[in-house]
């Protein structure tokens, strides 16, 4: 807790302040003008070669110099418009390569992160990261993070196709944080759509989750199913599988289709499987954010009742996720971490 104090008077006293002054009192009331910095660009790292456009590898260092000033924006609107690759600025660990060996398993064998933080030409493991990092959260926060990593999984991931309503987007972020979903895509959204303004939808849901885009199925297939992953696309034909009569305990991508249209034909002819939520009334489909929402629930409630639990980390790759989301918990926990390499390298300079 001393720690926490210690941060928050040394951040506030180097906010540039303004005397305001009250007119009912001779005291003088100060304010701080500016306290927000905005996240920095993560570009793809050169090592790793894969074969789609729109996903994410690996990280650069970020430098704390490179936090800028800015306004708040709406992040779900800046990711799913003209910063669509700032989406990789959310992830902090470096990440292994696109494409896997593709030999997953029922446990799900793919998990995206490497132990390693990089920190300019220095890197810290996930431990030094939570060493660095841990002292200056609150230890409330600390708590919310560790239980939330315990019901985290990749082993189910979900796909949006072709959407236009970026409520529908916003909404289905949101449920998948919820249940514990970490890993979902974005296949070519229509960026041209107006955008009206969800992220009280979100409610920062993208923050916490892994958001990867692609320009085409195929591309987003192609690696999927190279990380081990089933497609089960979403469909109201004659051939398709109930949800309710599918072992969810596999890796799977729940693949969820425009508003209007569907899924594509050419996700349907690249998926593994088509499935279909069971429907008793005189409608014949839910609302897409809607329908997400329930597939991925049954598929946790699945997976719960076969496997004893959604989450399905070792404890190797928790702690790796709890350093991920430390690095991601404040603007300010980059440069905690850089200082903290620093100091690491100065020691061992010494030590020889």
């Amino acid at each position: 807790m001393n720690s926490c104090k210690s941060i928050i008077r040394a951040s506030v006293s180097s906010f540039p302040f303004v005397p305001l002054p009250n007119p009912n009192s001779s005291i003088t009331f100060i304010i701080p003008v500016r306290a927000f910095y905005p996240l920095s660009v993560i570009h793809p790292n050169p090592s790793c070669i894969g074969t789609a456009r729109r996903t994410f590898h690996g990280a650069a260092a970020l430098s704390p110099e490179s936090l800028t000033e800015d306004s708040p924006k709406d992040t779900v609107k800046e990711l799913l418009t003209t910063n669509r690759g700032d989406a990789s600025s959310m992830m902090k660990m470096e990440r292994r390569c696109s494409l896997s060996d593709g030999e997953g398993d029922c446990r799900g064998s793919w998990f995206p992160y490497e132990d390693r933080f990089r920190c300019g030409e220095l890197h810290l493991s996930s431990r030094e990261v939570l060493e660095a990092v841990t002292p200056h959260m609150m230890e409330e926060r600390t708590d919310r993070f560790r239980r939330v990593v315990e019901n985290r999984s990749f082993s189910v991931c979900l796909v949006v196709e072709g959407l236009s309503d970026f409520g529908n987007i916003s909404a289905a972020f949101r449920s998948a944080d919820a249940l514990g979903i970490q890993s979902v895509h974005v296949v070519s959204c229509d960026s041209s759509k107006r955008y009206n303004g969800n992220r009280h939808v979100s409610m920062g849901a993208e923050k916490w989750l892994d958001i990867e885009f692609w320009d085409t199925p195929k591309e987003c297939f192609k690696v999927l199913k190279s990380r081990g992953y089933r497609i089960a696309t979403t469909h109201l034909g004659m051939d398709t599988v109930s949800i309710y009569d599918m072992d969810w305990s596999c890796p799977t991508a729940i693949v969820v289709g425009n508003e209007g249209r569907g899924i594509s034909d050419e996700a349907l002819e690249l998926s593994d499987l088509r499935c279909s939520i069971p429907m008793n009334g005189m409608v014949d489909s839910f609302n897409v954010s809607v329908a997400a929402g329930i597939l991925m629930h049954h598929a946790v409630s699945d997976r719960t009742t076969r496997l004893g639990s959604h989450g399905d980390l070792s404890e190797a790759e928790k702690e790796i996720l709890m350093a991920e989301f430390s690095l991601r918990h404040s603007r300010s926990s980059i440069s905690i971490a850089y200082e903290f390499a620093k100091r690491k390298q100065h020691s061992s300079s010494f030590s020889f």
